[in-house]
């Protein structure tokens, strides 16, 4: 049976995940004098956690090759501070949601989610979860749909840190961890490759790297070893992300999927994500 933490995730993801998309995150980012692309992500994505070097996002990003975060990182700080930018994600945030669901922000319902969410964050401590920890330190927003926003990306971010810890653990490399991805079926493997800017040679080392581990057959599929590890990896990120979800009561839970599935449907309907 599927976790609550993982379903809850799966159900509640296009909430947060509409800000790497919807256009006003450009247009809120080169107002800016950010460039398109991987300043405005980059540096938004981070600006909770102040003007860390490229290291620190290197290491918090994990599956992006290195070479594309090195140079813009610098380049984000010397444009703009991390209070503004993370100001214009507030606002690309509101202004898409607005866009996206109009008058359905001002059902009770968004308010009740946002503070379900915020009674349950306490119990995600912040040791080693970094980008977590960042996202921690700032204030909730006011407007329930911006609180909503907010509370699912701490749950968001505070998963995806134990992820990195659960592949860390095993050994398993941000390229690795794609190429991994990508034998699941759930995404092309040109899709992964060109968004985190890695080239066919280290995709083609990456992958014979797991085959010489038994993990994927010469075709790069999973063998039963790579899919007992994939498995495991993705269990120990449930049980890593487990600690808040357990406060809700199954009635809490249900509805708090009911809701998650419906906003999600709209996001998804509003051509919000690139079709694969």
């Amino acid at each position: 049976m599927q976790s609550t933490a993982r379903f809850l995730w799966q159900r509640l993801e296009p909430y947060h995940g509409l800000i790497y998309f919807v256009p006003e995150a450009d247009s809120h980012y080169t107002s800016l004098g950010l460039d398109k692309g991987m300043m405005g992500y980059s540096g938004a994505r981070v600006a909770a956690m102040g003007p860390v070097p490229a290291e620190v996002v290197i290491a918090t990003f994990y599956n992006f090759n290195p070479a594309i975060i090195r140079p813009v990182v610098p380049e984000v700080w010397r444009r703009t501070s991390p209070d503004a930018l993370w100001s214009a994600r507030l606002a690309a945030v509101d202004a898409a949601l607005t866009r996206i669901f109009g008058d359905r922000l001002r059902h009770d319902d968004i308010a009740t989610a946002a503070e379900l969410l915020r009674r349950i964050v306490p119990a995600c401590a912040p040791e080693g979860r970094p980008l977590f920890a960042g996202h921690l330190a700032q204030a909730w927003p006011e407007e329930p749909q911006l609180a909503l926003w907010f509370g699912i990306t701490l749950l968001r971010e505070f998963r995806g840190d134990g992820h990195i810890a659960a592949l860390t653990a095993e050994g398993v490399s941000g390229i690795e961890a794609l190429v991994i991805h990508a034998a699941t079926g759930a995404v092309p493997a040109a899709v992964l490759k060109a968004t985190r800017a890695w080239d066919d040679d280290s995709w083609v080392a990456a992958r014979n790297g797991l085959i010489t581990r038994g993990w994927l057959d010469p075709e790069g599929s999973f063998t039963a070893v790579g899919k007992a590890h994939r498995d495991s990896v993705e269990d120990r990120t449930d049980l890593l992300a487990a600690a808040p979800w357990a406060l809700l009561t199954e009635d809490e839970a249900i509805w708090l999927a009911a809701l998650g599935k419906e906003l999600s449907a709209t996001i998804v309907a509003a051509g919000t994500f690139p079709r694969r």
